[in-house]
């Protein structure tokens, strides 16, 4: 087997080298667009590379009886993939940025991430009350969400609703709307409906104001091997400035909270001309405890010379085609926000709703 960061290669029919890259994706439908996204990408700016797709399932994608924040395993949807990482089965992964924690295993960084869909959480009715919302749903109408956050947020918005866990990747929870009686609605995210062109079962965009989303919601991200400079400069080109910089600040307001998919944590980030806004919330499993602030930061870039690789990483993002200032604004901005909201008492919030959540 080759030696990572060298390049595997074959012959074409003139017998001309051709280098080979190997993508790992999930097998779901949805992640096999995201990657023959990112792939089709590739193959614009390097016709001559051969780009061969590696599909495999994760635990997240086995275990679909148990709630996402009941399983206690921070990579469901990553681990698998990062190990053929590793063992140099695959020379990149492409992931929903906001299935990678915020701190990666020694030795992988995020060499790109694209620029941002919709981050904002939608709502899809089931048939039989097409033309309602949230709003004027029946009383006691089930919502399906395997979300906390989700679900912390709209109980205290919607308390005529009620919520319980819905499981599977997107066509096996649209099947269980549509085909059962159990659920009035499930709240998704709007990227991924739009990715498999399925927007015009999109009944309602919530808006921040009522459900704040994920941490690098919406975002597509493409992890490499660190020491794999030759890949890491060849995916950089497709890092979006805007998306990265929002980007870094959520993971570094989450990775400073310690949060993760088993306590509800939200954002809602902005880039505004040279300022970057970021909001960031914590709320108790019934939403009747939260704690919510904003805060901004300056992006100007400054005239920097090339930087290392090493010089480049935050919050496990490797950014060299991106301003150092900014990024270290960005990062120190999340960081800010965190430390402000743990101040007032956000610890005591978060680590309620995990015991709680452990106890359920």
């Amino acid at each position: 087997m080759e030696k990572p960061g060298e390049a595997q290669s074959s012959l074409d029919g003139n017998g001309k080298s051709v280098r080979i890259i190997r993508m790992g994706t999930r097998k779901s439908q949805l992640a096999r667009i995201q990657t023959d996204y990112v792939r089709d990408k590739l193959k614009e700016l390097y016709p001559d590379v051969e780009l061969q797709i590696v599909a495999m399932s994760t635990i997240g994608d086995k275990i679909l009886d148990t709630a996402l924040s009941k399983i206690g395993e921070k990579s469901l949807f990553t681990k698998e993939l990062e190990n053929a990482l590793e063992k140099n089965e695959v020379d990149i992964v492409v992931h929903s940025l906001k299935d990678l924690p915020t701190t990666l295993p020694p030795g992988f960084t995020v060499g790109a991430i694209l620029e941002r869909e919709s981050p904002f959480d939608a709502v899809v009715l089931h048939p039989k009350h097409a033309g309602l919302s949230l709003e004027v749903l029946p009383e006691t109408s089930v919502i399906g969400t395997s979300s906390l956050r989700r679900a912390a947020q709209l109980k205290k918005r919607f308390p005529h609703l009620e919520f319980d866990n819905i499981r599977g990747n997107l066509n096996t929870r649209l099947k269980k709307l549509d085909e059962k009686d159990d659920f009035a609605a499930i709240i998704l995210a709007a990227a991924g409906l739009k990715r498999m062109g399925w927007e015009s079962r999109i009944s309602q965009i919530l808006d921040p104001s009522d459900c704040m989303y994920a941490v690098g919601q919406g975002a597509l991200a493409v992890e490499v091997r660190a020491k794999d400079t030759d890949i890491l400069n060849m995916v950089s080109i497709l890092h979006h400035h805007d998306t990265v910089l929002r980007c870094v600040a959520e993971r570094a307001f989450l990775r400073q909270l310690e949060g993760g998919c088993s306590v509800p944590v939200a954002v809602n980030s902005e880039v505004k001309d040279t300022l970057l806004y970021l909001t960031g919330a914590v709320y108790s499993l019934d939403g009747s405890d939260s704690l919510k602030d904003t805060m901004q930061a300056s992006i100007v870039p400054d005239n920097e010379v090339v930087r290392s690789s090493d010089d480049c990483a935050h919050v496990g993002v490797t950014a060299c085609n991106i301003s150092e200032s900014a990024l270290a604004s960005a990062e120190k901005l999340g960081v800010d926000l965190a430390t402000l909201l743990l101040s007032k008492g956000a610890k005591n919030i978060l680590d309620t709703a995990r015991q709680l959540n452990d106890a359920r």
